[in-house]
């Protein structure tokens, strides 16, 4: 494959897995956990460093996936004794992330990791990092394991998929039945910290954030059907990072930039144009329920 067609693959599959992980999010109102995770794994991938002195991905990601749910499970505990939810996620998002930003730069200042570097990452490096088995080239590592956390999501959506829209939809009644709503929660969690995790090192916690949230919000506006939403929201993800890709190259400005601002775009024309829950179909509606009672 080309270098372009490996970026354009790249972005792609982190629109689909973050798109479909996004989608529970913002049915159980979460969505801001995401940037939180996405910012506190930094501590993980230090944290990582620190203790097997090796920046190999199998190390980032154990130590990315614990900081993930250790975050999951203090907001939770916070949530659960008095705090709001927004600010038990402020809370300990900032002070996480401060301790990963403070290691970082006290233990760790050697190696080629930096704060910066963690909040944009570069895709337009992920073709030169590639996997290698028995000196035979196989293609980035960020592509197998962006596919390998896909592969997983379907499996685990597809495992559990009655409980994971039950449990989102109504968690009553999920715990009148015998759903075991924590643990589908922290297995969502578990999602959630895999899948930043995969995308984080290739294109940083900003387009991250972007495709958690903006293609699950979108395809939110557009279909009322927990499956159609997956698909739609996996659809638009692929849509931002292509038409993203190809904007930046035109006006030579950051992919990840590019590819997270044609999210947001994608999101607007759902937002005014959506059949059912656009400003203009609503105006429509208020309209003629307004020209009815008149001529009643």
């Amino acid at each position: 494959m080309s270098y372009e067609a490996w970026i354009l693959l790249t972005g792609a599959l982190v629109g689909i897995c973050c798109g479909m992980v996004g989608c529970f999010l913002i049915l159980r109102k979460m969505a801001m956990l995401a940037d939180a995770i996405s910012h506190t794994v930094l501590l993980g991938i230090v944290g990582a460093y620190l203790v097997s002195q090796s920046m190999e991905g199998i190390y980032m990601l154990i130590g990315s996936v614990l900081v993930g749910m250790l975050t999951a499970f203090f907001v939770q505990i916070l949530s659960e004794n008095g705090v709001q939810s927004d600010a038990a996620i402020g809370v300990v998002f900032t002070s996480l992330f401060a301790v990963g930003v403070i290691l970082l730069s006290v233990f760790a200042g050697r190696i080629h990791l930096d704060a910066d570097h963690a909040l944009m990452g570069e895709i337009t490096f992920i073709p030169w990092d590639v996997l290698v088995i028995n000196g035979m080239e196989l293609g980035p590592k960020a592509v197998w394991i962006l596919g390998f956390v896909l592969l997983v999501n379907i499996v685990l959506i597809t495992l559990f998929y009655k409980e994971i829209k039950i449990s989102s939809f109504d968690p009553e009644m999920a715990v009148a039945i015998g759903i075991p709503v924590v643990v589908i929660h922290y297995l969502l969690m578990g999602m959630l910290s895999l899948t930043t995790v995969a995308a984080f090192d290739s294109v940083g916690a900003i387009l991250v954030v972007a495709m958690l949230i903006v293609p699950a919000a979108t395809a939110y506006l557009l279909t009322d059907r927990l499956l159609s939403m997956l698909i739609i929201s996996a659809g638009v993800g692929i849509l931002s990072a292509v038409i993203g890709y190809f904007v930046a190259y035109q006006i030579n400005a950051s992919i990840a930039g590019a590819m997270a601002t044609t999210s947001g775009f994608l999101f607007c024309l759902a937002f005014f144009f959506s059949p059912k829950h656009g400003l203009i179909a609503k105006w429509l509606l208020r309209k003629k329920i307004g020209s009815t009672t008149q001529e009643s």
